[in-house]
């Protein structure tokens, strides 16, 4: 089945009525499908895909919603209709064994009949219910219209009958196509059919610079409100998808959750990292590191138990593998268990379409937590800078829609300024890290900065950063005289400043060898002084002995003296 491209049923809007085609994007576009019980009209050119188209709108009434259809053919035979459809997968031999399609091929030849007054479409209203009764069709289709009128000149009598099976295919309240060749100032040869159909669907297939591309465009759709842009659309094998722009509604969840870049020096000038399900561009010139920083950021995803989709336009996954193991990376491993896919495509192998339609069944089939695209700058080559935009809008939006998280390298060319890059989706993207190189010293070295990050404080610094064996490692900013220094000027400036400290501690040592030394004096003389008063204080504690025991004794001589007298030595002593 061809890939979704939104996550919500389309459902109709109020009004007409609607009959859902299936087919891959048109009926979000027309906000329900085709009118219901009503003549659409698909227009174009040779090649456009106006059959494919028809087919596919009957195929999948059958699969998808259980209406049988009629298809009628005036170009194709049965078989070569069902050898063409098979090409897309589908199956018309067993719808018309199970007897819900009926392909009736009407062969008209110029000379089978004259042009005549009364030539009328009688005959074919009649073949046509009965194919109708056979299965009880609810879809019918009439390829080509041009064909009924091949042999009549008289254009009167061929717009009276135009219009009368118009009306009639209208009237069986059945939902009808009808396609039909562009005119050359008109919508259709006969400049009619667009007017009394009540859905004319235009389709374009192009040719600018060697790359073709298909375009779809509803120019009106009675009763109901629909996209007016136009819309690429591809043919590829699993039938027709058109690839919606305005259709996508804003309406998507976000998450809060943090998720690591995968360098930790960046993951803190973010507070943590990027948020879940957002999108990253990494912008720089060329050789500043952007593949490298995309693998580191792949190779985290799959560590952290999650599953990446590398999609490269330069190398080849086992050029990509090898470069990778000369910064530590080893992605073989990844690969092997699965968690990790590269697909590598040459951008000018097919149109932006294609490369959409395979994104989006890459996303689908792989279920990726991240998706990784390096580098959008190449897309230009395959289209203009609006087509481009509106491609990586699509992609932005259904990643988004998915919630699943993206990062896009993108380059910025020599001569334009930094803050800028080849394709301008800067405002698509919630974070943009610019990586950059200074010249300094006659070497180049490189840095990074974050330009901006909806939803988070982050760093306003510029901070330099090395490639090694070990991966990728943010050096801490370093200033110099004349603002932030890298590479040789900063291991010359670091130079410069070590021998300056070295000389402030040389100075220190010298000051603390002084006061060591004056410290050492101070204290002999401490310890001198200290010994002269021990040695006087030993002499004077000796004197001092000496008078307090003459003192005793002349008490004790008083006091015998007095005992003899036969009074106190008090006594004695008041006496006296």
């Amino acid at each position: 089945m061809p890939v979704k491209t939104a996550s919500r049923s389309v459902l109709p809007l109020k009004g007409v009525a609607k009959t859902p085609t299936g087919i891959s994007g048109f009926d979000q576009i027309t906000h329900g499908g085709l009118p219901k019980g009503c003549v659409s009209l698909i227009a174009g050119g040779p090649g456009c895909g106006k059959t494919l188209f028809s087919a596919e709108f009957l195929v999948r009434g059958i699969e998808q919603f259980h209406e049988a259809g009629v298809f009628i053919a005036f170009e194709e035979t049965a078989d070569d209709l069902a050898r063409n459809a098979s090409s897309l997968g589908f199956d018309l031999d067993a719808a018309i064994r199970r007897k819900k399609l009926i392909v009736d091929y009407i062969r008209i030849e110029r000379q089978e009949f004259a042009e005549a007054g009364e030539y009328n479409l009688d005959g074919l209203f009649i073949r046509i219910e009965s194919a109708i009764r056979q299965v009880g069709a609810k879809r019918i289709v009439l390829d080509t219209i041009e064909i009924l009128f091949a042999g009549l000149a008289n254009h009167p009598i061929v717009r009276t009958e135009i219009r009368r099976l118009f009306r009639w295919l209208k009237d069986q309240e059945i939902t009808a196509v009808v396609t039909a060749e562009r005119g050359h100032e008109t919508l259709t040869r006969y400049g009619l059919e667009e007017y009394v159909s009540d859905c004319v669907i235009m389709l374009d297939h192009r040719t600018r610079e060697q790359i073709t591309t298909r375009r779809l465009r509803v120019v009106k759709l009675r009763g109901s409100a629909h996209s007016t842009n136009e819309f690429p659309f591809v043919i590829a094998d699993k039938g027709i998808s058109i690839l919606p722009l305005t259709a996508l509604s804003l309406n998507y969840k976000v998450s809060s959750e943090r998720q690591s870049t995968g360098v930790s020096g960046i993951d803190t000038l973010l507070g943590g990292g990027v948020f879940k399900g957002s999108t990253v561009l990494l912008s720089g010139t060329a050789g500043s590191g952007k593949s490298t920083f995309a693998c580191v950021f792949a190779e985290s995803i799959v560590r952290s138990g999650g599953k990446c989709l590398y999609l490269t336009t330069e190398e080849s996954p086992e050029q990509i593998v090898r470069n990778m193991k000369g910064v530590g990376l080893s992605l073989q491993k990844h690969l092997r268990s699965n968690r990790l896919r590269i697909v590598a495509t040459r951008p000018t192998s097919e149109g932006l379409e294609l490369h959409l339609l395979a994104l989006y069944r890459a996303v689908e089939e792989f279920n990726p937590s991240a998706v990784v695209i390096d580098s959008v700058s190449n897309l230009i080559g395959i289209g203009n800078g609006a087509e481009v935009y509106s491609m990586l809008l699509r992609v932005i939006d259904h990643l988004k829609l998915r919630q699943i998280s993206a990062l896009l390298t993108s380059l910025t060319p020599a001569g334009q300024p930094l803050e800028s890059s080849s394709v301008d989706v800067s405002s698509l993207v919630d974070t943009w890290i610019l990586l950059r190189d200074f010249e300094e010293s006659s070497e180049r070295n490189r840095a990074l900065y974050i330009l901006k990050s909806r939803g988070m404080a982050h760093s306003n610094q510029i901070r330099e950063f090395v490639l090694s064996e070990r991966g990728i490692a943010l050096l801490n900013p370093y200033l110099g005289p004349g603002g932030v220094l890298t590479g040789a000027a900063r291991l010359n400036q670091e130079a410069r400043d070590r021998m300056v400290e070295s000389a402030r501690y040389d100075q220190i040592a010298r000051w603390q060898k002084q006061l060591d030394n004056k410290r050492r004096a101070l204290q002999a003389q401490i310890e001198a002084m200290r010994a002269s008063f021990e040695s006087d204080e030993d002499e004077l504690q000796a004197l001092i002995a000496g008078d307090q025991r003459l003192a005793a004794s002349a008490v004790s001589d008083r006091q015998t003296l007095s005992e003899r007298r036969g009074g106190s030595v008090e006594a004695s002593h008041l006496a006296g």
